[in-house]
């Protein structure tokens, strides 16, 4: 009789195990694979010089904005492309006033590159 218990009950501690340690793997996975999947909140399109070349006329169009996301002082102010506007990446929450009232402008952003 006590074998049949010990048994019983190793039998429920198993299989809790296995259904606990299944959805742990099961979460984990779908939330790695969502993660490393939606990236559209960090940019919506790389594009190269000539795109940027046949948006930027002088005067710049109302609907484009020019960003330049580097340092202000240390690179913005060196030198940067005529038109644009200085929003450094690390300040952007608090320059968002300078981006344009029109929601549906381009905006192009630039910076240094990857280092």
């Amino acid at each position: 009789m006590r074998l049949k218990k010990l048994t019983a009950l190793s039998f429920v501690i198993g299989l809790a195990l296995a259904v606990t340690i299944g959805y742990a793997t099961t979460t984990l996975a779908a939330d790695a694979s969502k993660s490393a999947s939606d990236t559209s909140w960090k940019f919506h399109t790389i594009v190269d010089t000539d795109f940027v070349m046949q948006q930027i006329k002088v005067p710049m169009p109302e609907n484009i904005m020019l960003i330049d996301a580097r340092p202000k002082r240390a690179k913005y102010d060196k030198g940067h492309i005529p038109m644009a506007v200085s929003i450094p990446d690390m300040q952007f929450n608090k320059l968002t006033n300078k981006l344009p009232k029109d929601k549906n402008a381009l905006l192009i952003f630039y910076c240094g590159g990857p280092t």
